[in-house]
């Protein structure tokens, strides 16, 4: 076995990446991620620091690594040894308990439901109905929902009564973002579904859709320079320059076999933990707290964000196209390879030639899945998905109990349950 660890600079936080792979003869190589991620990162660590790694292994041809370093690193923020798995079963709730969840900040998802599209403008008619459509798409207003329970958890450190400006400003402008992102995600993807109706490129056209989505970022752009904090605009700019990279390094990997688990990981941070990890810190500074805490919900952004999209790659198997609203196996289809496919590829060398093959061959696609499920790399998915998780609870211990910090874990509970 060998273990190869690194550490990327990304600018504003260093995250560093522990990464094993494991057989009686296995070897990972590394090379790739390096190469690759000169290209597209700020700055590469010149050179590789050394890790204390625990390693623990469950089963022949699988091991965990886990890095005992402080917290600040990628994927750290546990005590030496492995961590437990989260418990599920001592309090059974449905996936409808997300509602439940947020409820301790259902008045404030109100009224930003209401200003949504008001801010957006109604200058434009034809930008409104599709900024309507995609907001009226069945979304669960989770990212603005976070900004609200970090903002709530953090302003009772701070002896704040009540949320400011700024912090209802901030979850807006968040779910603008995110919003912009998905309408540009959505073209890039040539997808016709997006929660189960139409996608705005396929009831307007690509052009109208681009255009509505640069306007959102635009709109987005102008109310964040107005909250006149510089911290949060270098802060939140950063994650819109994030979600251009993702692209890039998934659009510059389609049907590339030899991509590995840091850069699927560096990837994700982009285009999916990015956004998260800054919505919460920002709501953490509008507190007014000290920088240790703010750097913490940080923390709990990422690991929370991370984790989530493990989950959501899981589902892209495991669900059916009514439940994803979309196809499933839509991701693998169009070559972009997900943990489940990165762990099964270790694992069953006949499905890199199916995936090289681009499934030219009728049935290749549906025989791709059926490896990716039978050869254990859901399951090693759904282990990944598990640490990061249990990171992100670590990382809410600096916050004092309250309604508020107990649905930000509830967040983390709600998400494996996803994959029970």
């Amino acid at each position: 076995m060998s273990v190869s660890c690194h550490n990327l600079e990304f600018g504003r936080t260093r995250l560093d990446f522990a990464a094993c792979g494991c057989s009686s003869n296995a070897s990972v190589d590394r090379l790739s991620v390096r190469n690759r991620a000169k290209a597209l990162l700020r700055n590469v660590s010149s050179g590789w620091k050394a890790r204390k790694l625990l390693c623990s292994r469950r089963e022949i041809g699988r091991c965990r690594v886990f890095s005992t370093t402080t917290p600040e690193a990628f994927l750290s923020g546990v005590a030496a040894g492995p961590p437990p798995v989260l418990d599920l079963t001592q309090e059974p709730r449905g996936l409808s308990s997300l509602a439940d969840t947020f409820e301790v900040v259902a008045e404030d998802l109100l009224t930003l439901n209401k200003n949504l599209q008001s801010i957006v403008g109604s200058e434009n008619p034809v930008l409104m109905s599709a900024a309507e459509q995609i907001f009226g798409a069945g979304g669960k207003r989770m990212r603005p929902a976070l900004v609200f329970l970090v903002s709530r958890a953090t302003a009772e450190i701070a002896g704040l009564k009540d949320l400011t400006k700024e912090h209802r400003r901030l979850a807006e402008i968040i779910e603008m973002i995110h919003t912009a992102s998905l309408i540009h995600d959505d073209v890039l993807d040539e997808s016709d579904m997006r929660r189960g109706k139409e996608t705005v490129h396929q009831l307007y056209g690509t052009r109208v859709a681009v255009l509505a989505g640069d306007f959102m970022f635009a709109q987005s752009s102008w109310y964040l320079a107005n909250l006149e904090n510089l911290e949060v605009i270098k802060l939140i700019s950063q994650v819109i320059k994030d979600f251009a990279s993702g692209e890039i390094k998934q659009a510059s990997s389609l049907f590339d076999c030899d991509v590995d688990l840091d850069e699927y990981l560096i990837k994700s941070y982009y285009k999916t933990a990015s956004l998260i990890a800054a919505s919460t810190k920002g709501a953490a500074i509008f507190s007014g707290v000290n920088s240790d805490i703010s750097e913490q919900m940080y923390q709990y952004g990422k690991n929370l964000g991370l984790s989530f999209q493990v989950v959501d790659d899981i589902l892209d198997f495991t669900q059916s196209a009514e439940q994803l609203g979309k196809p499933a196996g839509s991701d693998l289809a169009k070559g972009n390879l997900t943990a489940p496919v990165i762990f099964a590829l270790e694992k069953e060398t006949k499905l890199r030639d199916i995936i090289e093959s681009e499934f030219c061959e009728t049935g290749s696609l549906e025989e791709a899945i059926d490896i990716v499920k039978n050869c254990g790399g859901i399951e090693r998915a759904r282990e990944l998905a598990r640490e990061m998780a249990y990171q992100a609870i670590q990382n809410l211990h600096c916050l004092p109990q309250s309604s508020f910090r107990r649905a930000l874990e509830q967040m983390v509970n709600y998400n494996l349950e996803r994959i029970k």
